[in-house]
């Protein structure tokens, strides 16, 4: 059975940084390319950066140069570093690894 597990959401001040996690277990995480995405209200669910296998990234416009993707394949563990958050990153983050999905983590910028 497959798990994604996020964790790291919570509120933070426009400027802030948040670290965003998400945990898998029955996958073969090393051989997935991962993907973290964004869904706020009332919109479709966009993605926000992914990374393959072999760790070549890619980054929504709106996000280059304040976030970071990387992974962990020892710890089948995946990452969002967030900085400078915006008003505008508010939304619930998932995590995809194959075609699975977590549950989502909730990040809120504001003040």
């Amino acid at each position: 059975q497959v798990q994604l597990v996020e964790s790291g959401g919570g509120l933070v001040q426009p400027g802030g940084s948040l670290r965003l996690s998400c945990a898998a277990s029955g996958i073969v995480f090393h051989l997935n390319p991962m993907g973290w995405y964004r869904q706020a209200p009332g919109k479709q669910r966009d993605v926000v950066a992914t990374i393959s296998s072999g760790g070549s990234t890619y980054y929504a416009d709106s996000v280059k140069g304040r976030f970071t993707i990387s992974r962990d394949n020892a710890k089948s563990t995946a990452f969002l570093q967030m900085n400078n958050l915006k008003p505008e990153d508010t939304a619930v983050y998932y995590c995809q690894v194959s075609y699975y999905w977590g549950q989502g983590t909730q990040v809120t910028v504001s003040s």
